[in-house]
Parts: C-alpha cells; sequence; structure tokens
C-alpha cells in the first residue's frame, strides 16, 4: 500500500512540475502583465485599462474576480468563469492558458488573493507582472490583513513588481507605499482624480469614479496608447456586473431611485459615494440606506453600526437586512444613534425581498434615493434585480430632475 502511495505521490509531483512549467511558458507568450490590486476597484480598473489597451490596437487578454469571475477577450467577448468550489488562485493558470492561446501581447488580470502570503505568491509565482497597480487602500479585512490600515498598505504591496513600475490612486497613505516601493527597487506613478474632468466621466454610461479612470489611463499611456483613444475605448467598455448604477422606479405617486453600491463595504468608500449622489442635498427628498449583512463579516458589522452613530445624519431611514442585524442595532445605540430611525428586517430571505420594498415604500413620501450597501451575497443579489427589473436605467448624462448633478468625491 505504501509502494502506491508513494507512486501516487511521485505521479502528482511530476504532474505538478510539468504543469508549472507549462505555465512559465504561457507567462513569458505574453509579455506585458499588469497585475491589479487594491482595496477597492479592482475589477472596474482591470475592466478600464485592457478596454484602454485594446483601444490602441494592440491584442488583450482580461480577468476579473469581483461580483462575478469573467475573461475578458480581445474582441471585448465575456466568458463567466464557472468554479466548482470555493475561489482558487490556481484558476489564474487556466487564464494564462487562454490568453496564451489567444495570442494576446497583454494581459491585465485582478489579484484574487486576500492573505498576504497567498497575495506573495500570485505575484511572484504566478502573474510576474511587468506593471502593478494598487487602486486604493481602505480600513477592510482588518481581519485578515490589519489590525491597522497603514498594514494593509504593507500587504498589499507584496504584489508589486521587484524592480518595475508600479500605478496607485491613492492618496492618504501613498507614503506607506513610497516606502514599501523603494524597499522594492520599485517605481511608483501617483494618478490623481483631478486627471480627468467631470465632463469626461459624464460620458460613461454608469456611476464610474474619476480616480479609477484616472489610473487606468497612466497605465494605457504607459503601455503606448493616446490619452484620447484609450479614454474613449474606456467609455464605450462593459462595466462590472457590481459596478454603481443608478435605477429610478415609479411606483404609483412615488418616486424611487435605487443605487447598487453593494460593493462598497468599508466606511470610506460608503461615504464617497454618498457625496457622489448627493445624499442630504435634494430637498423634499428622503435619504434610505440598506444595509446587507453577513455572518462572517462581523469586523465589517461593526464599523458599519459606528458609522449609523456618526457619519448618517443625512439618512433619514435605515434598513438591516441579514445577519447580525440586532448587534448592529445595539452596538448603533450604545454609540449615540436614534433607534427610531433604524428598521430591522433581519434574514428575511432571498424570496421575501418584496418585504425590503415595502418598508422602501412606507419610508418614502412621495422621493426617495435608496443606497444599497456592505454585502451584494444572499439577499444583496435579490433587491438588486428586484429593483432592476422595476426601474428604468439611469444614466450620468441624463440626471433625474429628483437627482442633482454627481458630486465630486
Amino acid at each position: 500500500m505504501s509502494a502506491v502511495a508513494a507512486g501516487l505521490a511521485a505521479a502528482l509531483s511530476a504532474w505538478g512540475w510539468w504543469e508549472y512549467r507549462r505555465h512559465l511558458r504561457n507567462v513569458a507568450a505574453v509579455t506585458e502583465r499588469i497585475h491589479v490590486n487594491g482595496t477597492r476597484g479592482k475589477s472596474s480598473v482591470t475592466r478600464l485599462i485592457a478596454a484602454g489597451i485594446r483601444a490602441g490596437g494592440t491584442r488583450t487578454f482580461a480577468k476579473t474576480t469581483g461580483t462575478e469571475p469573467r475573461m475578458i477577450f480581445p474582441d471585448g467577448r465575456e466568458e463567466v468563469i464557472a468554479r466548482p468550489g470555493r475561489a482558487n488562485i490556481i484558476e489564474q493558470l487556466g487564464v494564462f492558458r487562454r490568453a496564451a492561446e489567444e495570442q494576446c501581447r497583454t494581459i491585465v488580470i485582478e489579484c484574487m488573493a486576500l492573505q498576504p502570503y497567498i497575495q506573495w505568491v500570485a505575484e511572484h509565482r504566478i502573474v510576474k507582472s511587468t506593471i502593478g497597480v494598487i487602486t486604493n487602500v481602505r480600513a477592510d479585512h482588518l481581519d485578515v490583513m490589519g489590525p491597522a490600515v497603514e498594514d494593509v498598505a504593507r500587504f498589499l504591496c507584496n504584489s508589486m513588481p521587484r524592480g518595475g513600475i508600479v500605478f496607485t490612486a491613492e492618496r492618504d497613505l501613498l507614503p506607506v507605499l513610497e516606502g514599501e516601493a523603494a524597499r522594492r527597487k520599485t517605481r511608483l506613478v501617483a494618478a490623481r482624480e483631478e486627471e480627468v474632468t467631470e465632463g469626461e466621466i459624464r460620458r460613461f454610461s454608469y456611476v464610474e469614479h474619476r480616480e479609477n479612470v484616472a489610473l487606468a489611463l497612466r497605465v494605457a499611456e504607459h503601455c503606448g496608447v493616446k490619452r484620447a483613444a484609450a479614454l474613449a475605448g474606456m467609455q464605450a467598455c462593459q462595466p462590472d456586473p457590481g459596478v454603481l448604477r443608478v435605477h429610478r422606479i415609479r411606483y404609483f405617486h412615488k418616486e424611487i431611485e435605487f443605487a447598487n453600491a453593494f460593493a462598497a463595504n468599508d466606511r470610506d468608500s460608503t461615504l464617497m459615494i454618498f457625496r457622489r449622489l448627493g445624499v442630504g442635498s435634494a430637498p423634499g427628498r428622503k435619504n434610505i440606506v440598506i444595509f446587507n449583512s453577513r455572518g462572517d463579516r462581523i469586523q465589517r458589522a461593526e464599523q458599519f453600526a459606528d458609522m449609523i452613530a456618526a457619519d448618517m445624519g443625512s439618512i433619514d431611514t435605515i434598513l438591516l437586512t441579514g445577519d447580525l442585524t440586532g448587534a448592529v442595532i445595539n452596538r448603533a445605540i450604545r454609540k449615540g444613534a436614534s433607534e427610531e430611525k433604524i428598521l430591522d428586517l433581519g434574514d428575511a430571505g432571498e424570496e421575501q425581498v418584496n418585504v425590503v420594498f415595502e418598508a422602501v415604500l412606507d419610508a418614502t413620501p412621495e422621493k426617495s434615493l435608496v443606497i444599497g450597501v456592505g454585502n451584494i451575497g444572499g439577499l444583496g443579489h435579490a433587491m438588486v434585480h428586484y429593483f432592476q427589473n422595476r426601474g428604468e436605467e439611469e444614466h450620468e448624462g441624463s440626471p433625474s430632475p429628483a437627482r442633482p448633478e454627481i458630486q465630486n468625491s
């Protein structure tokens, strides 16, 4: 029996060695490799960079992990990645194989690792990037990369190519990134949202962040694509399924605008979206937040409870769904939040999403802005589909009379 086990182990070891050697050949075949890491906006920035480089005429392959893992081919066609189990960075090998088969010169690939060491493995053993990207650094996943946000910044630098170049849109923790880049003898380039005008951002068919576009433009220009061509490609590209969109619903004499911001699950990103959507700036319009909580994101629930107490004075009604809702309310009240404007809907289940809609209707006298945040999983997906199916999509170029012009973040 031991001989059989030893033989099997040897065969698996040989197969693993052969598979990795094949992967290295695929990596060498795709000469320009862009690895996108960061706390927020990775999927959007991956898509923007790929679209900008494609617009310059380079055969480009892309892979996003965000709301729904997808491969994006040189002609813009997309293919959903079916996962038989949990996400595993080994799937990146198959992505490189497809990119090589498509004879692509460039790949833009979103980092799918969370654990700091796995991020290092993803970069230095799998992607071997020629260009690194760190979108931003936010106070999220502190249980894995914390405890402080400065620790998150340092761990994200595990995806930096040693001796290469890295682009970022981060501001507050830029000195930390600069120190890590210097230690790795890597050049760091910072993009700023002011590099993209409000007029340029309004040509996108969805709510995109200026800093994301500025970052993607910097990368595309580094790859030899003229700014005008890259920007046109980005404005025409298909956004990620989880991108921030606003849908307007007219229900009898009520007008509801629903913003799918479930990808915003840290304080900075959430407050940034509040500003962009003009929360508290439209007289006569009620502001409603739906927080969908997950039982395995305790720290995120605590952070949201603190936000209720400290940052949501302009929010009229807060609806809590999912897990840990009672704990969120108790913590928020202890921190000084008003209990009157918080409604606990609990874990209604996906088939009872109409309970949420009824609560929104009750909280809407005539007009309301409803923002979904926290987590897209479970009831989050159901809510997005529910509101989308009942509303009309609102584009940035023609904001509704009920909503002021999108403000700068």
